[in-house]
């Protein structure tokens, strides 16, 4: 924190190192020094309070004119004065400054000079002075314009509680030790441009009730301005601080102008109030800045600022438009519980680390970026209550226990987002950009601090949680989505081109036996699963840390609801892969699925991939047929083709005859069984079998078996195959 000063004391609050304060000065408010008590009555038993001066009984207002010429005349520039209390008229003081003017630069020189509680009536012209020691002026009351212009104070000044009713004027004034205006009161308008402090300057509970013009003054060490009330202008453009700023609980009534100011320490404005606009256009913060608490009741103007460090806003209360266009913030910013009441603009805003809104509030609409952010965006626990639009080229993008009360869109690019237990009352739409951001001028925005970025995908995190009744996505990447516990997955839109993780690809081995996958799309929870798994092969991706341990009684419910989210948008081939997936979870959920259910969805996976691979259907139905095709060549087709036979009997006095023909009963074979004819028959019955024909051949009776087996199950593998190709060619 920067040195503040109390009334007429200076007081160090947290004081950075390197920064001195001076002797406390005695208290003002009980004079020790000998009145001069000229004019007391019954009514004013004081009478004046001015010191007298050297060994004489009055101050110098109420010297007599021989006594007050031969004091005058015994000044040299640099000698050391006391004129405490004194009363000044315009011409006793410009009396004394020509007593003590200095033939070598043409202006007054004063050693230590005293004049707390002195009053000046008229004109108090110090401009070109030059005060050799400390000059005090606590308490002292100017009824009129204080000139200060151009005035050098080589060691301490002291305005501690002075009363300035006309102008002041201290103008390209340079105080070379600390400068202490605290409780001061500027009735009128107030000048320090150009003005150098290369000590500390205190302004602490100081009253500017005109303007303060401090526009390009230069403050080398601490400036404190800390519970500082500016009725009028606070004019600080171009201002330096090189030291802290204090600006602690300072109440701006009026506009505070604080714009190309450059801040080379940390700046402080907690817990300050802008009545009006609040300007820090291409403001330059070098070190920390704190606004936590402020509030800004008019336009809050950061655009084209730079802030070099940390900069916190949190808790700051925006009651009108809040704008950041174009400002630069390289070091983390932070915005928790802020509030944002009108319009918020951050359009073109760099961020080269990260920028937090947790628990923020956007009463209404709000625009947010186009921006740029090298790090992690987080609006978790963020209110947006009217229509928001984000449009945000960052590295990752945090979205917990959000709320949005209004229709919201989010244009990101290189994002990962996390959208955990975010709630939607409105339709939101999460889509990818896949150009750079426009800015309202129809330039391109920049993105330098993402050069280093691998692409401009943008990947969904986690959607647990969350009702997705309302929610539509567009060319997102959901290949690492947490998905489990998600509401109403079924509603979810997916436009464009939504990706999901794949099964690994490859030939994998398994112990002895190699295992290959089919390509299929899988939830980022399945490969956590599969990978926890004591025989799982290379591929799978695990679990990162906070994923949970989601198992197949949790995939399959989601699972399904993807195939009707797919289904619904008259995507069947999209489907199937997600339908696939919960037969597969299905299969292998010990706790929800029975065993003989468990066994026939083995069975269903085994010939046909669950309907879903006319290959492997294909590829059974090719290997039942050689199976009957063989077995009827070995055992089905018989020696010879039986031929039929006649007999009759002549009945004994002749007469009518009656002939029997019959077929003999086919022999098994007993010599060569595979042969060329054999096979063409065997092939004509087994390709009957297929469309549940019945040949016409002769069969043994181990044949006639064989083809009843193969007219069953060859015609459901064959219908195996074409409901797969079916359901990968269905719209």
């Amino acid at each position: 924190m920067v040195p503040e000063a109390v009334g007429n004391r200076p007081v160090a609050r947290n004081r950075p190192s390197g920064m001195t304060h001076p002797s406390p000065a005695p208290s003002s408010t009980s004079p020790a020094w000998p009145h001069c008590g000229h004019g007391a009555g019954p009514q004013e038993p004081v009478g004046c309070r001015g010191v007298r001066v050297s060994d004489r009984t009055a101050c110098l207002a109420h010297l007599a004119d021989a006594d007050r010429d031969a004091y005058l005349a015994g000044l040299t520039p640099g000698a050391d004065i006391d004129h405490r209390g004194t009363p000044f008229t315009q011409p006793l003081l410009d009396a004394l400054l020509n007593a003590l003017h200095d033939p070598a630069t043409g202006h007054p020189l004063l050693g230590d000079a005293r004049f707390e509680e002195a009053t000046f009536h008229g004109d108090a012209e110090f401009g070109s002075a030059t005060f050799r020691g400390g000059a005090r002026f606590e308490s002292a009351t100017f009824r009129s314009d204080a000139g200060f212009r151009s005035a050098t104070f080589r060691s301490v000044a002291w305005f501690g509680a002075a009363s300035f009713e006309g102008v002041s004027w201290f103008g390209s004034t340079t105080f070379q030790g600390n400068a202490w205006f605290g409780a001061a009161t500027f009735q009128s308008n107030a000048w320090f441009g150009s003005t150098t402090f290369q000590g500390d300057a205190g302004f602490r509970a100081a009253s500017f009730r005109g303007n303060a013009r401090f526009e390009s003054a230069t403050f080398q060490r601490g400036a404190g301005f800390g519970a500082t009330v500016f009725q009028g202008l606070a004019g600080f453009r171009a201002a330096t601080f090189k030291g802290g700023a204090g600006f602690r609980s300072a109440a701006f009534e009026g506009i505070a102008w604080f714009g190309a100011a450059t801040f080379h320490g940390n700046a402080w404005f907690r817990a300050a109030a802008f009545q009006d606009d609040a300007e820090f256009l291409s403001a330059d913060f070098r070190g920390r800045a704190w606004f936590e608490e402020a509030t800004f009741h008019r336009d809050a103007e950061f655009a084209s600022a730079t802030f070099q460090n940390d900069a916190e806003f949190d808790a700051v209360v925006f009651q009108h438009d809040a704008e950041f266009g174009s400002t630069t913030f390289q070091g983390n910013a932070r915005f928790k519980a802020a509030v944002f009441r009108s319009d918020t603009d951050f359009e073109a805003a760099t961020f080269h680390r990260d920028v937090e809104f947790p628990q923020a509030v956007f009463e209404q609409s709000a625009s947010l970026g186009p921006l740029v952010c090298a790090g992690r965006i987080d609006v978790s626990g963020a209110v947006f209550s009217g229509p928001v639009t984000l449009s945000f080229a960052a590295h990752r993008l945090e979205c917990r226990r959000t709320r949005w009360s209004a229709t919201a869109e989010l244009r990101l690019r290189h994002a990962t987002v996390d959208f955990t237990h975010a709630v939607f009352e409105y339709p939101l739409t999460i889509a990818a950009e896949a150009g750079p951001f426009t800015l309202s001028d129809g330039q391109p925005v920049a993105e330098r601090p993402l050069a280093h970025a691998p692409d401009v995908t943008v990947r969904l995190a986690s959607l647990r949680g969350v009702d997705a009744a309302h929610l539509v996505l567009a060319d997102v990447d959901l290949s690492e989505c947490l998905l489990t516990g998600t509401v109403h997955l079924d509603q979810l839109r997916l436009e464009g081109t939504c990706s999901f993780n794949t099964v690994p690809s490859r030939t994998h081995w398994r112990r002895w036996r190699p295992v290959r996958f089919t390509r299929r799309r899988t939830l980022a929870e399945e490969h956590h699963w599969r990978a926890r798994q004591p025989d799982s092969v290379r591929g799978w991706n695990p679990a990162v840390l906070g994923a949970g341990h989601a198992g197949p009684a949790q995939l399959a419910p989601v699972y399904r609801a993807l195939r009707k989210a797919f289904e619904d948008g008259k995507d069947e081939p999209g489907a199937a892969d997600f339908y696939y997936g919960e037969m597969e979870m299905r299969r292998h959920d010990h706790s929800g699925t029975a065993p003989a259910e468990r066994g026939l969805l083995y069975g269903y996976w085994l010939l046909s991939g669950y309907g879903l691979r006319a290959s492997r259907a294909l590829g059974w139905l090719a290997a039942a047929m050689i199976v009957t095709i063989v077995l009827l060549m070995g055992f089905g087709l018989p020696q010879d083709s039986p031929k039929q036979e006649a007999t009759g009997t002549v009945p004994p006095g002749g007469g009518k005859v009656t002939f029997e023909i019959g077929k003999a009963d086919p022999q098994n074979p007993t010599g060569s069984r595979f042969t060329g004819k054999r096979f063409e028959k065997a092939l004509n019955v087994t390709l009957n079998s297929v469309v549940f024909r019945s040949s016409g051949q002769d069969l043994t009776t181990a044949g006639t078996y064989i083809e009843m087996t193969s007219r069953v199950a060859e015609p459901v593998l064959l219908g195996l195959a074409v409901l797969a190709v079916r359901n990968r060619v269905k719209r």
